[in-house]
């Protein structure tokens, strides 16, 4: 931990050299999710409701994930880049030659300041959708909204490790990897019980986004499932995030095994 720390700080205090910029891409990451909330607050304007699912239960929804992706994305943009930065120039072989975890350095390779904007944004979207919901801050509701975000950053990591992972293989960060995050922050907006059951099924075993979001909100407003899940999962279901990012490690280590440096 105190070696990740030295890492961060060195990382953010490259970008706080100019702080103007570090100031606009905050701004920016703020202003761009803010018109994604635009965009819901438009349909439930439009529409007053949908399949009974009211505009504030949908905030916490939103506040929750974009809080979650916010923290993940600023700490693996060092695997997002893996392929290109580390791997095609052959600056993956000093990462190993030092005697720390390679995963570690990587996390500590690019932490983003920029994320801060997602984030202070989702915190924003999150109170204001609790205040609407009457979600009661109890010391149990506070716990499980941490342990939800903790599961969803660990489940954004994972996807994020996979990605690298992958990169070993084609050295090239795949796009694919996008529609797992961003798309996946996108469906994890708005309630499972909405989506076709194909989809759900997708968003409960093969990548657990309902499980870091869907039914720990479910159980933070209080509200049964409609799909039938009793209510404890949801005190529970978090746990799949770490899983997921088990599993991903798992693959992160075959792909590394696998890797014979560039030859130069």
């Amino acid at each position: 931990m105190a070696l990740f720390l030295r890492l961060a700080r060195a990382s953010l205090n490259g970008q706080a050299r100019y702080p103007g910029s570090a100031l606009m891409l905050t701004l920016g990451q703020f202003l761009v999710t803010g018109i994604e909330v635009a965009a819901v607050w438009a349909l439930f304007h439009r529409f007053g409701d949908v399949q009974g699912w009211r505009i504030g239960e949908v905030a916490v929804f939103y506040g929750l994930v974009n809080c979650m992706f916010a923290i993940a994305d600023a700490l693996g943009r060092g695997f997002d880049v893996l392929g290109t930065e580390f791997l095609r120039t052959g600056a993956f072989d000093r990462l190993l030659l030092r005697p720390r975890p390679v995963w570690l350095q990587l996390m500590g390779h690019d932490v983003r300041i920029s994320r801060l904007g997602r984030l202070l944004q989702g915190l924003a979207v999150l109170a204001w959708g609790a205040a609407q919901a009457g979600v009661a801050w109890s010391v149990p509701a506070v716990a499980l909204a941490v342990f939800a975000v903790a599961g969803g950053v660990a489940l954004f990591l994972g996807i994020l490790v996979l990605q690298g992972a992958l990169s070993f293989w084609t050295v090239e960060s795949l796009e694919i990897a996008n529609v797992l995050t961003y798309g996946g922050v996108e469906a994890a907006q708005y309630p499972l019980a909405i989506y076709a059951r194909w989809f759900r099924w997708l968003l409960t075993f093969a990548v657990p986004l309902a499980c870091v979001a869907y039914y720990p909100v479910l159980a933070l407003l209080g509200r049964p499932d409609p799909l039938g899940a009793p209510a404890w999962v949801g005190w529970v279901s978090p746990l799949a995030g770490f899983a997921f990012l088990a599993a991903s490690s798992f693959f992160w280590r075959l792909g590394l095994r696998r890797y014979a440096s560039t030859g130069s």
